[in-house]
């Protein structure tokens, strides 16, 4: 299927962090993950979930004006790891990262 810049996208993100650094995942992405994809022009709007069964531990969805977003100059530029990020990525137990295009209203 061929994606237009019209079209809407959809990023799912799933984590599970080691809980010992848990408290550090969740302050990371509240002061830096999460601020800088909502200020990321293309991203639309941000969700973060809980699991209350099965795993992955933590689901973020965010809302792309197209999946095109996120290969926009603005977004390369926040998506490459900060030290932030980088000191916490060993630390992900698991880690699915998927993208996906609006195929219906």
């Amino acid at each position: 299927m061929e994606v237009t810049k019209r079209e809407r996208g959809l990023l799912l993100v799933m984590i599970e962090i080691d809980p010992t650094h848990e408290d550090d995942f969740n302050r990371w992405y509240r002061e830096e993950h999460y601020p800088e994809r909502m200020a990321c022009p293309g991203f639309l709007s941000g969700k973060r979930f809980l699991a209350l069964e099965g795993e992955p531990k933590y689901l973020a969805i965010y809302e792309l004006e197209s999946p095109a977003v996120l290969e926009s100059p603005e977004y390369r530029k926040i998506a490459g790891p900060s030290e932030w990020t980088q000191r916490l990525r060993p630390h992900f137990v698991k880690h699915i990262r998927n993208v996906y295009v609006e195929i219906a209203p």
